[in-house]
């Protein structure tokens, strides 16, 4: 634990990148080797939207990333936040009370408002119009999105008092977290099942693409499944069910050109498209 402890307090930028690479080839030659779901799309241009969706992302976290710095430096000298006030206690211990709260506040909790505050799903609808779920969707965020969810992980580093390696450890486990509960992955039944009650699965995950409520308002997790259960917000659906994408957005001419996902948290908010029929 004290080598980890080590390597994200000194981690450099170029290994966190090649990480967030290394993720998505790894689990894109996996899903296709082992798809989910056999999709008939442009996988190139669907993948060429979300990777650009990525890299703002990535463009938005580097240019801020000094108020996260800010923000866990000062919670160490001022010895604030819950991890700064826990008695002694082993290592590993301090490690997952960090990362469980980082990811309660940094993902789940901003997720679950982004869901439930209309000015704020203006921006993570677009995460949610991928009418074909797969491990670049993972980073499918609107770049307003992108500036919010940094707000959240602020708050969450102020709230925790966790020092930046672990904020570091967290991104990164994170990332890959990410990249495979949104991978177009089969794993067998009793294997997710059995995942599903320490992470967040494939399975789990895809339930909250489901196209209409209340799946979509459900499994909101990110790296740790306990939340949604804590909170009961956790649901199942038979993957033979699960529809993509949302009902507000259907068409492929909105939901699968760049211009308009950029333009969507700008236009005038709408009801499920009533016609439709998966």
């Amino acid at each position: 634990m004290n080598e980890i402890v080590s390597y994200f307090s000194t981690i450099p930028s170029s290994h966190r990148s090649l990480i967030l690479v290394s993720g998505i080839t790894i689990f894109w030659l996996i899903e296709n080797a082992f798809p989910l779901f056999n999709f008939t799309y442009k996988k190139w241009h669907h993948a060429g939207i979300n990777i650009f969706l990525t890299l703002t992302t990535i463009i938005i976290n580097f240019l801020l990333a000094f108020v996260l710095l800010i923000a866990a430096d000062w919670t160490i000298t001022n010895d604030f936040g819950i991890l700064q006030w826990l008695p002694e206690i082993p290592l590993w211990l301090y490690v997952l009370i960090g990362l469980l709260l980082l990811d309660l506040i940094g993902a789940y909790l901003v997720h679950l408002i982004e869901h439930k505050t209309k000015f704020l799903w203006r921006f993570h609808i677009i995460h949610h119009t991928d009418n074909w779920i797969d491990t670049t969707t993972a980073n499918r965020h609107h770049p307003g999105e992108s500036i919010i969810r940094f707000a959240f992980t602020t708050l969450g580093v102020l709230i925790v008092g966790s020092p930046m390696w672990m904020v570091f450890l967290y991104q990164t486990l994170s990332v890959i977290a990410t990249q495979f509960n949104h991978a177009n992955i089969a794993l067998p039944k009793k294997w997710d099942t059995i995942m599903s009650y320490f992470i967040v699965s494939p399975d789990m995950h895809k339930v909250h693409h489901h196209y209409k409520l209340p799946y979509t308002d459900s499994n909101y997790g990110n790296i740790f499944s306990v939340w949604d259960r804590l909170f009961g917000t956790f649901r199942t659906l038979p993957k033979e069910e699960i529809v993509y994408g949302i009902d507000t957005h259907m068409n492929m001419e909105e939901h699968n050109k760049l211009n308009n996902l950029l333009k969507i948290p700008f236009q005038k908010q709408r009801s499920p498209e009533k016609n439709y029929t998966p």
